[in-house]
């Protein structure tokens, strides 16, 4: 890459801004990042513009002209903000960007400055050689994804909805990485496959609100909020949500099957997704619906009974099932208890069988002949959600190189993230690929 930094370099120096994200406006704010982002783009010859949606908790985003403006432009975007970070329960200080026995280690290795680095470093190989893509990119780098994109891509959707004018397609987090899995019977080399979102189930994060009478906690009370609330709740999470098979489950079930050498049947799920091993941990969380009870909220004293109770529910829905699951909700939530959306960011669906998809299928298989793409729907949500309704098709595209056995769905979010520094320059190899010629 001529004079310019490689990606392992560059993904290092942003491991060390402390981007920290707590939720609810309290960040340590992206300004650092996205001032070291908008110079790596000058480095390369790319105007940007940093947008502020609060002092802080700034975003970068820049176009890059392609060589035929005939074409619909692609959107490519990260985020800069990570989750909280320990120090005392890592083995590295979570924002040294320590490189060590081969992997680069920080909060915000695979989630997701990795990618973000991958883009600056493709983006100064171009400039070294002068080349440019063949369609305009437009380049978001934003702040807020790990809360609710408040202050990152929500906002620019609604208030900078010109900055994505154009833009057909977009690519993004959580895919085009390694899975190893063994075939069928475990006889020969493991499949390779690297699995690439095309959907996302829809948050509808639910508060719900049980009323009754307060009064002593000594006297019989048959409308007592907590106790309505507890047995609505109970409802709720014994409820089996029923199979629902999207385009993309049912091609990542069919595919993948092939792929294995394993019998798929639709119609027997559950011994499908045992024939499939470790590649059944992919697709296990969405072929339904969810509805997962997480805080709850009553009371403020023990022989007080409150007059009102309240919890949150995590709700997770599969494209094309939000008005269907929402009634049964409120069928069983019963006559006493409302519900209100804390959260409510509709279930992204892209297209499996695009010029996109093939496009980066051939650029993963350029770099690594023995690759099996197949799509698959995320079981959580990305910042997908804010640029969907401006009508971009969203991928999670953010290409990997991994070791057997290294755990990268355990990465994210957790203790030890790291990232492995050949992996990341598979990477930067395989979207410079896909980047020029999709």
């Amino acid at each position: 890459m001529g004079n310019r930094r490689d990606v392992v370099e560059l993904c290092a120096a942003l491991l060390r801004f402390d981007t920290t994200n707590r939720g609810n406006g309290d960040a340590a704010g992206e300004r650092d990042a996205a001032e070291f982002v908008a110079g790596a783009l000058a480095g390369a010859g790319i105007e940007s513009r940093i947008y502020e949606a609060a002092p802080g908790r700034a975003s970068v985003i820049a176009r890059v002209p392609g060589t035929d403006p005939s074409l619909p432009a692609l959107l490519v975007q990260g985020h800069l903000d990570v989750v909280p970070a320990d120090p005392a329960d890592w083995s590295v200080h979570p924002f040294s960007g320590e490189v060590r026995d081969g992997f680069l280690w920080g909060r915000g290795a695979v989630d997701m400055k990795d990618f973000c680095a991958m883009v600056l470093a493709v983006l100064g190989s171009l400039a070294d050689t002068g080349r440019r893509p063949r369609r305009d990119l437009v380049l978001a780098f934003v702040a807020d994804e790990e809360d609710r994109g408040e202050f990152g891509a929500h906002w620019l959707a609604a208030r900078h909805r010109d900055l994505f004018d154009g833009c057909a397609a977009a690519i993004s987090e959580s895919g085009g990485y390694t899975y190893h899995v063994p075939p069928a019977g475990g006889v020969g080399a493991d499949v390779r496959l690297y699995p690439i979102a095309t959907a996302e189930r829809g948050t509808a994060h639910l508060r719900l609100t049980a009323r009754g009478r307060a009064g002593h906690g000594s006297r019989r009370n048959d409308e007592n909020a907590v106790v309505r609330l507890v047995a609505a709740l109970e409802r709720l999470a014994g409820h089996e949500w029923p199979v629902h098979l999207t385009p993309t489950v049912r091609a990542f079930l069919e595919r993948t099957g092939a792929a294995l050498g394993t019998e798929v049947d639709l119609s027997d799920l559950d011994g499908t997704l045992s024939r499939l091993g470790p590649a059944a941990a992919l697709v296990e969380s969405t072929v339904r619906n969810s509805t997962t009870p997480t805080m709850l909220d009553a009371g403020y004293k023990v022989n007080v009974i409150p007059s009102v109770a309240t919890a949150q529910v995590d709700t997770r829905v599969l494209p094309g099932t939000e008005a269907a699951l929402l009634s049964e909700v409120d069928t069983l939530l019963g006559p006493h208890v409302e519900r209100e959306f804390v959260t409510n960011q509709p279930p992204v669906q892209a297209s499996v069988d695009s010029h996109w998809f093939t496009a980066m299928a051939q650029a993963l298989r350029a770099e690594d002949p023995e690759a099996v793409v197949v799509p698959y729907c995320m079981g959580g949500g990305t910042d997908a959600k804010a640029f969907t309704p401006l009508g971009i098709e969203c991928y999670g595209f953010a290409p990997l190189w991994l070791p057997k056995g290294f755990p990268y769905r355990a990465m994210a979010h957790g203790v030890d993230e790291r990232v492995p520094t050949e992996g990341l320059r598979f990477g930067a190899r395989v979207l410079e690929r896909f980047l020029l010629e999709c």
